[in-house]
């Protein structure tokens, strides 16, 4: 696979040449100062492309170009932010990008309970905590409903825990919760949350689902006279939060959006971590059904800490947690071999090792929550290490 490495811009405490030293051959970023809902500039594009190069490396994906709230609700300036998003594309292809990873996440993007919550060997990892996240719902942010969402054990619990939660530990509750985009200055208050939440009332998944379709009638055939691929990334955590629709949680999810937009430029980003969060995926399986749609994937670990749908995980280490990460590289380059095979351009599907434990001196750098720069090296160092493995000729899938 094509071994790369997200990079948050200049402010990013990990630089383009640590990620060269860990072993990544391309970066993956994006212009998050750029307000959503505005066409990427070319000459942001090309700063971009220079201060990559500066590095040593390529910038091989963009991740993401947002989709604004107003496409995903059809509300206000939805169609000229559709017609910028297709701008960005013709402008990014011009550029020499073919690959660009965007989510339909309502509102939210990843949500977590802790950014730094400690892990084994005093590591600190993400972790979503579901009874402090029930607690937020009901009792932090007193969205109305909310109760109606949770069954009287997981109702009680939180009230226990909101009951002992010190002042501190709410503010930092409410704070992770309405992080934003990763990356982005983007974040809400409580107050803008519940507006946020206000603006899907009516919005049922069936809607948003054909709301994602429409956004993809569109731009699909953009990106596909562009020569890019486009590729959804999953929802994080892969249920409903906060009253809201999730669409991209599961397989039929996945097969819903690519059956009604059938192009090879429509797919997937195939991230192991959010897919894997849901007990009832088989991400092995999932990657034999839609292989020559895969795009893009991001290799992480996560740890459920119950049974059931939601839950409580954390993020573990690339090789620990819940997901069989041999099988599902396996199948990766077994889709390969299919590709090289064919002929295809795109036979090297672009993978980078996704968030990462704090560790040694990650500890200290004070680096992105998720994005640390020994954490990271680690995990891309396991990964590049079953994928050579596998690739062995003794194992048939060289």
């Amino acid at each position: 696979m094509r071994h790369t490495w997200r990079w948050f811009g200049p402010i990013d405490k990990v630089s383009v040449e640590d990620a060269a030293q860990a072993g990544a051959k391309g970066i993956v970023s994006a212009l998050h100062h750029i307000p959503t809902g505005e066409a990427w500039p070319v000459e942001e594009i090309r700063k971009r492309h220079e201060a990559i190069k500066a590095g040593g490396l390529f910038w091989d994906v963009v991740e993401s170009v947002p989709v604004s709230e107003s496409i995903k609700t059809q509300t206000g300036d939805w169609r000229q932010h559709v017609a910028n998003w297709q701008e960005t594309l013709r402008r990014l292809s011009a550029s020499g990008i073919r690959t660009v990873c965007y989510n339909f996440m309502p509102v939210l993007d990843w949500t977590r309970t802790d950014l730094r919550w400690t892990a084994r060997h005093g590591a600190k990892a993400m972790r979503f905590d579901l009874i402090d996240f029930v607690a937020f719902d009901i009792h932090l942010l007193e969205r109305p409903g909310a109760a109606e969402d949770y069954d009287e054990p997981l109702r009680d619990k939180a009230a226990k825990r909101f009951v002992e939660m010190p002042e501190d530990r709410r503010l930092a509750l409410s704070k992770n919760v309405g992080a934003g985009l990763p990356g982005s200055a983007d974040g809400y208050t409580l107050p803008q949350l519940r507006d946020h939440l206000a603006t899907y009332h009516g919005i049922s998944r069936e809607k948003l689902q054909q709301h994602l379709v429409d956004f993809l009638t569109e731009v699909t055939p953009v990106a596909e006279r562009a020569g890019i691929n486009i590729c959804a990334h999953p929802d994080d955590p892969p249920w409903a939060l906060l009253g809201l629709p999730r669409i991209l949680s599961t397989e039929d999810d996945y097969a819903h959006m690519l059956n009604a937009v059938d192009s090879r430029a429509n797919g997937v980003t195939f991230c192991t971590g959010s897919l894997g969060a849901r007990a009832a995926n088989d991400l092995p399986a999932m990657v034999r059904r839609f292989a020559s749609r895969i795009h893009f994937v991001h290799l992480r670990n996560v740890h459920r800490e119950e049974a059931g749908t939601p839950c409580s995980f954390y993020e573990d280490e690339h090789l620990e947690g819940h997901t069989d990460m041999v099988a599902v590289v396996a199948e990766l380059l077994k889709e390969e071999k299919r590709r090289r095979a064919e002929g295809r351009a795109d036979h090297e599907i672009p993978m980078r090792p996704d968030h990462g434990q704090e560790i040694l001196d990650d500890l200290t750098r004070g680096a992105q929550p998720g994005y640390p720069a020994i954490g990271r090296l680690k995990g891309l160092a396991e990964l590049r290490g079953i994928e050579r493995a596998l690739s062995h000729p003794g194992y048939g899938l060289s």
